[in-house]
């Protein structure tokens, strides 16, 4: 689980705005730039060229 620490903390590196967790706990989701960033062993992999579009 993402700690409440890490999450208020975490921004898109694309626009730098604010990201979603979904209650999957396992997705990181910017709404701005439609891109879901997975999350690895309680850790977000918030890379662009990792990131999948979402529509």
């Amino acid at each position: 689980m993402i700690s409440k620490e890490l999450e208020d903390i975490l921004a898109c590196p694309k626009c730098k705005g604010d990201i979603k967790i979904l209650e999957c706990r396992t997705v990181v989701v910017c709404e701005t730039c439609k891109l879901k960033y997975s999350v690895d062993n309680e850790i977000p992999i918030m890379l662009i060229d990792k990131a999948e579009k979402i529509i």
